[in-house]
């Protein structure tokens, strides 16, 4: 993947007959593609030009450029779509882009380290950290204040209690 791309959505297939791509988003806002636009694969090359779109359960249903048929928008499935992180606004104090967290040192409230942020994910449940440590196989810590008590961007790291720890 290219440096410093965003995931923000993913083609979930065509919408009517006149070439509409249906997107599943993963932005707080699904119009906020639309804003952006101009839309990347994962190497950084050009995937989708928005022209409009609107909201729809799940996502949002687009017009693009590159898209004229209802064949060439099926063709399309499971495209992922990233945007350059340095279009995004920056976050406020204290707040912090979810994808800020990949790469991040894992340390016990003791100062332990316990290994660095691999991937953020969400299967339903809450966002979950896979955390890989020096050796051995990653783990998976639940992105909740009971489990991450203390996220330091700044300093590059995050403090961790392991479930079994915090009963």
């Amino acid at each position: 993947m290219a440096d410093n791309l965003i995931l923000v959505g993913r083609v979930a297939g065509a919408f009517g007959v006149k070439g509409e791509v249906r997107i599943t988003t993963y932005t707080a806002d699904p119009m906020a593609l639309v804003g952006y636009r101009d839309l990347k694969r994962e190497t950084g090359a050009a995937a989708l030009t928005l022209a409009g779109g609107r909201p729809t359960k799940g996502g949002i249903i687009v017009r693009a450029r590159e898209v004229e048929t209802r064949e060439q928008a099926e063709a399309l499935r499971g495209l992922r779509l990233y945007i350059p992180r340095d279009v995004l606004p920056e976050p406020e104090a204290d707040e912090f882009y979810v994808t800020d967290l990949v790469g991040l040192a894992v340390e016990t409230p003791d100062g332990e380290p316990l290994g660095r942020i691999k991937t953020v994910q969400d299967f339903g449940a809450g966002d979950l950290l896979e955390v890989q440590p020096e050796t051995g196989a990653s783990w998976w810590l639940p992105f909740t204040r009971e489990a991450v008590p203390e996220v330091k961007i700044a300093e590059g790291k995050v403090t961790g209690v392991r479930p079994e720890e915090s009963e």
